[in-house]
């Protein structure tokens, strides 16, 4: 996988999950630990054998594929896809668009974000929940894959809870990079303000 640093990936497709979304595994196998750096600029996590590390990952077709810059989607998911390149591990990427409002809904919420809402009122305005993700799924595709215990890739204490409540041990968290744009300063505000994310800066000023 060229967004894998060239590594060899296993992607993993799943049945008898508790939704019926497509969600799939990107499972990479440790490197030798005295191996040189793919990204010299990421530091070396090491991996512990007993706790790999684990990116959940929820679908985001406009940041993800198409590089949008109102979100950090799309360099999440590539500094996701280098650290397992690095140290082993797997993303887990979730069929959860909109933060689970779907694709079709979430270009409605753009309208409402351009005239200054932040992203999770515009999910409420149009009748749906802030954030309407499960990650009772993830948990369900990590014990599938006999990943009990875990090193989970996030800034979201929310999925770190809702795992923990599934049953997933989750032995540490790091955080992922800061990934600010001038367009994306209010949404990166809005998700540090409303839902707890750690992000490593100063406040962040919402657009008046």
């Amino acid at each position: 996988m060229d967004r894998a640093r060239g590594r060899r990936a296993e992607l993993v497709t799943f049945h008898g999950l508790p939704d019926p979304g497509e969600h799939l595994a990107c499972l990479v196998p440790p490197r030798d630990p005295d191996a040189p750096p793919l990204t010299p600029d990421l530091a070396p996590l090491g991996h512990p054998p007993d706790a790999p590390l684990v990116r959940l990952h929820s679908e985001c077709l406009t940041g993800d594929v198409l590089g949008s810059t109102r979100c950090d989607c799309g360099p999440q998911l590539d500094e996701a896809l280098c650290r397992i390149a690095e140290d082993g591990g797997a993303v887990l990427y979730l069929r959860q668009e909109g933060r689970g409002i779907g694709l079709y809904n979430k270009l409605d919420t753009y309208l409402l974000q351009n005239r200054h809402t932040d992203t999770f009122e515009a999910n409420r305005l149009i009748g749906r929940g802030a954030d309407e993700r499960d990650y009772g799924v993830a948990a369900a595709m990590l014990r599938a894959l006999d990943l009990n215990r875990i090193r989970l890739l996030t800034n979201n204490p929310e999925k770190v809870r809702q795992l923990r409540a599934h049953g997933i041990e989750v032995t540490a968290t790091v955080a992922t990079g800061l990934y600010l744009t001038d367009d994306n300063a209010g949404y990166l505000a809005a998700k540090a303000h409303t839902t707890g994310h750690t992000l490593a800066v100063g406040p962040l000023r919402v657009r008046a």
